[in-house]
């Protein structure tokens, strides 16, 4: 896969070294490694150019973004691929239960990344797999790929920055409050290599909640989250130790009567797009298998402002 960035220099960025250009345009001190290493990696006005070439006013100067082999080690696999935007620059999908993100000890081709690469194998284009947030295997819904080393900088940076808002719907057990604040630091458990716990000697860890329905049948609250932070299993972690808990959860809560996962969905993603800088708002409904609480859509319950 091949992107040609160009940038029109203006008298403001006149004398700028062409490095401390990149840099202020997000690119990182690697990539601009690469592009050196890049035959025509970097350009003005056709002609290549050093990093320490100090830019004038009127110059183009364009980055040459190439990714001419796709990720070794992942094995294309035909797969249903639920994609919600793509555009040069990034992917949105709409992960499935039972789909791990990435290859593992023992799972090397049924993961979404060996989807993605059958998806651009078929297109007849190099991938490199580059997946910016984490959901776990058995954990639904919207996740960002980003097609090329310049939008993966920018969004691996967003993430630092917290500037992309995640949204989950969850369901636990129990007529959770109407809503609150869970504000405890998460560990490992000790002599586990998965398992987490809230413990005061953990990672800081805030997550917002706000029940949105409750059903008298089956004792369960359809849930909205918004985190804080990203601590491994965060969610689960935090909803139990309040003792609301997640139905499905192997981990935490192996009760399997009405799911046979955590119930657990990545609803909503907005943010900034890493290039063209317009918002981008994304939702997936509610998966059949957490409908079981009688809520089949979110619209009317879901506040915008949460």
């Amino acid at each position: 896969m091949k992107m040609i960035m160009t940038y029109h220099i203006t008298q403001e960025q006149k004398d700028m070294t062409v490095e401390r250009y990149l840099l202020d345009q997000g690119y990182s001190r690697g990539l601009i490694r690469h592009l050196r290493n890049t035959e025509n990696g970097l350009t003005i006005d056709g002609k290549l150019v050093y990093t320490t070439h100090r830019l004038e006013c009127g110059e183009t100067l364009t980055a040459l973004l190439k990714d001419e082999e796709s990720s070794r080690h992942i094995v294309p696999t035909p797969m249903p691929l639920h994609i919600v935007y793509e555009d040069e620059h990034l992917l949105v999908i709409n992960k499935d239960a039972g789909v791990p993100i990435h290859p593992s000890q023992g799972n090397f081709e049924h993961t979404l990344a060996n989807g993605v690469a059958h998806y651009f194998k078929e297109k007849g284009e190099s991938f490199v797999y580059r997946a910016i947030n984490r959901l776990d295997r058995d954990t639904t819904g919207l996740l960002i790929l980003a097609k090329n080393p310049l939008s993966a900088c920018l969004l691996s940076d967003m993430v630092k920055r917290r500037d992309i808002h995640r949204r989950y719907l969850a369901i636990v057990c129990g007529k959770l409050p109407e809503s609150g604040i869970i504000d405890k630091p998460i560990k490992r458990v000790e002599g586990s290599t998965i398992e987490r716990c809230a413990d005061q000697t953990g990672e800081a860890a805030r997550t917002h909640y706000k029940r949105l329905y409750y059903d008298p049948v089956t004792g369960h609250s359809l849930t909205g989250l918004r985190l804080e932070t990203g601590r491994t299993h965060q969610i689960r972690v935090h909803l139990k130790s309040i003792g609301f808990p997640l139905p499905g959860d192997f981990l935490y809560h192996p009760d399997y009567r009405y799911i046979k996962r955590q119930a657990l969905h990545s609803f909503r993603l907005d943010f900034y797009h890493p290039i063209k800088r317009v918002p981008l708002s994304f939702e997936a409904p509610l998966p059949k298998d957490m409908q079981f609480i009688g809520v089949t859509s979110t619209e009317g319950l879901w506040d915008s402002d949460f």
